[in-house]
């Protein structure tokens, strides 16, 4: 199903560096998510395994075979970019079908996978449709069906769904996954949206300024992140951070943060040098409201309550800091509430401030 092991590459334009010793392996019938901010590379990458751009260094081997200076038509390889780019006086079929017919297959064996690409993407209503006539998302999947019938081993996706409004890239989004697990296909996934790379990937690479940051399942990503720009950059809203110091007091660690905000972490080991300046990060969902005060808990005063339906999202002033807190959809709380917060030890991410990276995997 078409492994992919991109070895020691760099690429750049001119005097501009955008990747330097760039080495990722993709097992087959994986689904590898590229994940990150505008100009990080994930698009550039993308650009270079399809062969749409050269490498100055480095290899890039595709099922077994060296392709770094293979044709993007050698390289078993199907792209679908953000734009459509369909033919507008074909009707569907004909668009499904071109790029066979150019190549000289027989009409039975297009006919065939022209049948199959539009059964497995819902196409066979629309067949005999002109582009004008589609909704974005059925453009959208014609352009992936024109990618599917080319029958190869490995498809890249450069943001698919980013021109199609909310509804469209949920339903969408729920197609692609279900090519994928009917294919088992090695699929390759360039977005910005973090949702679209938490539902769809088996593995997630965060990338920033040309170098991944973290390559792990959607777990770890979230639950685990290896340092602050992962932290930061996964989550709506994204993890909360407290700057501080952690000691060690009668046989038990704390975090002391330079607002004062004291929180027990246990019997943990201490998982930085003592005193040593540290962040300390945990998602909204594991700080919990509770009735009153008491020993571990912090008071705040709501600022914004953001509600989300099924959620809410209380934006909570504390001690020189305001911190997200997510509560349930039914919650009551108005701003302007002053409430007492109990921040949860055994999901605290604790960060070295210094170089940014997590220096535990867990504190329970």
């Amino acid at each position: 199903m078409g492994s992919i092991n991109i070895k020691d590459i760099a690429i750049g334009f001119g005097e501009v560096k955008i990747f330097e010793h760039m080495s990722l392996d993709i097992a087959k019938g994986e689904f590898i998510v590229l994940l990150g901010p505008s100009g990080c590379g994930k698009s550039t990458l993308l650009n270079a395994i399809a062969g749409l751009l050269e490498v100055r260094a480095g290899q890039i081997w595709i099922d077994g075979k060296n392709v770094t200076w293979a044709e993007p038509k050698d390289r078993g390889i199907a792209m679908v970019f953000q734009s459509y780019s369909l033919y507008p006086r074909m009707v569907v079929e004909q668009n499904l079908s071109f790029g066979l017919r150019i190549a000289g297959l027989p009409k039975a064996e297009i006919a065939a996978r022209v049948q199959k690409a539009a059964k497995l993407l819902q196409l066979e209503p629309l067949l005999h449709r002109r582009p004008a006539e589609l909704s974005g998302g059925q453009r959208q999947r014609v352009a992936i069906g024109r990618a599917l019938v080319r029958n190869v081993d490995v498809f890249l996706f450069d943001e698919p769904l980013s021109n199609l409004d909310a509804k469209l890239r949920n339903e969408l989004r729920v197609e692609i996954k279900k090519l994928h697990q009917n294919l088992g296909n090695t699929m390759i996934y360039v977005t910005h949206d973090q949702v679209e790379a938490l539902t769809l990937a088996d593995r997630i690479a965060i990338m920033d300024k040309g170098v991944i940051q973290q390559l792990a399942s959607p777990h770890d990503i979230y639950h685990n992140p290896a340092n602050l720009f992962v932290a930061g950059f996964i989550g709506a809203p994204v993890m909360n951070f407290l700057d501080g110091k952690i000691v060690r007091e009668n046989g038990s660690t704390h975090f002391i943060g330079d607002d004062g905000v004291s929180i027990d972490l246990g019997a943990a080991p201490l998982p930085a040098r003592e005193n040593q300046p540290v962040v300390l990060g945990l998602r909204p969902e594991h700080i919990s409201l509770v009735a009153s005060g008491g020993a571990g808990t912090v008071a705040g005063t709501v600022a914004i309550v953001e509600p989300l339906g099924a959620e809410t999202i209380l934006w909570t002033e504390i001690p020189g800091k305001t911190v997200s807190v997510r509560v349930d959809g039914e919650s009551t709380i108005r701003a302007g509430q002053n409430l007492h917060l109990r921040f949860d030890p055994a999901h605290a991410r604790i960060f070295d401030k210094a170089s940014g990276d997590r220096l535990v995997a867990t504190i329970a």
